[in-house]
């Protein structure tokens, strides 16, 4: 699926995708091709970031992010800014999913 990736043909980055209506934006954390416009189709989603929002604004998927940054992934600032964040206040991040309990 993401042959082209290991090659180093493509030109992928982790930056932030806007999405919300006017005057009420949020952000989702995707990765790309970077010839893609922001807008555009995207290979992966890995958190959203909400600068409205009080308090916890941010998610991430800090094990995906490195997944990419070490596949050669370039990571714009803004999510740099999230993920050193994330980072210092491990919580906040995304852990996978749990089993329910009592199943």
């Amino acid at each position: 699926r993401h042959a082209g990736l290991a090659g180093g043909n493509m030109a992928v980055k982790i930056r932030l995708r806007r999405m919300g209506s006017n005057k009420k934006p949020f952000f989702r954390v995707v990765v790309t091709d970077m010839r893609r416009p922001n807008e555009g189709r995207f290979i992966e989603a890995l958190g959203w970031y909400d600068p409205k929002k009080k308090g916890s604004n941010y998610e991430l998927r800090v094990d995906r992010i490195e997944h990419w940054q070490g596949k050669g992934a370039i990571v714009s600032d803004t999510v740099r800014s999230l993920l050193k964040k994330a980072k210092k206040a491990p919580a906040r991040a995304a852990a996978p999913a749990a089993a329910p309990a009592g199943v």
